[in-house]
């Protein structure tokens, strides 16, 4: 099957993964987070890409971020990719590609889902057995949207600002939001999603984002129709 274009359509936030080669390991020792890091938040202000919320796994990256022009993520990602599989392939003495084909990514229906997302993204160290707590995991976003820390690369979505009328109240807005687990059925549509390139939002949503980009942006019905 044909692969489906890339959304670009500017000021739209977008769910990105990029996952390592055969979900081998991509962040080994604190200097490979460190430096990746560096990579994405220099990339993200040279092109463009505002950032609200990312993790970094130890074989898998997500990230929520709205691209200003065009190409921002397409350029963010391969300027990533560039120097960050150079640096690992010189500390780890291997060669060839690190990422799992090219980057998936999905776009976003903010007022439903942007902070459903910004919480599954800060909430996989905790599927994923690293740790108990969101807090306690450092690579990702959810110190600087829950805790305060202020990390310059996050920039607020409008959504988030919406939470409060200054950045106390927004965190403790949102720290409140991870009460309510997340069920399994969200964590299953988010994923597949981004995975297969699907709209997360509505029909409605999905309608003007086809509009918006020339592709489609759900799956159809499996199956033929049955013949009258």
């Amino acid at each position: 099957m044909a692969r489906l274009p890339r959304y670009a359509i500017v000021n739209q936030p977008q769910h990105i993964i990029q996952q390592g080669r055969h979900g081998q390991q991509i962040f080994f020792e604190e200097q490979d987070y460190q430096y990746f890091h560096d990579c994405l938040e220099a990339a993200a202000y040279n092109y463009q890409l505002k950032i609200h919320a990312y993790v970094l796994m130890p074989n898998h990256v997500h990230i929520l971020a709205t691209p200003c022009k065009t190409d921002s993520i397409s350029r963010t990602i391969q300027s990533i990719g560039r120097n960050y599989v150079q640096y690992f392939n010189e500390y780890s003495g291997g060669s060839g590609t690190l990422w799992e084909g090219r980057y998936r990514a999905t776009v976003i229906d903010s007022k439903q889902y942007l902070l459903t997302c910004s919480r599954y993204i800060e909430l996989n160290p905790v599927r994923g057995g690293l740790v108990k707590n969101p807090a306690d995991f450092r690579w990702s976003s959810y110190a600087h949207n829950a805790m305060g820390k202020v990390e310059p690369m996050i920039s607020a979505h409008q959504e988030y600002l919406k939470l409060g009328n200054n950045e106390k109240q927004r965190a403790k807005a949102y720290r409140a939001l991870f009460r309510q687990p997340l069920s399994s059925q969200m964590v299953e549509t988010i994923t597949e999603t981004a995975l297969m390139g699907w709209v997360l939002g509505d029909s409605r949503f999905a309608r003007k984002i086809e509009k918006l980009s020339g592709r489609r942006a759900f799956q159809l019905p499996k199956g033929r129709p049955r013949g009258s």
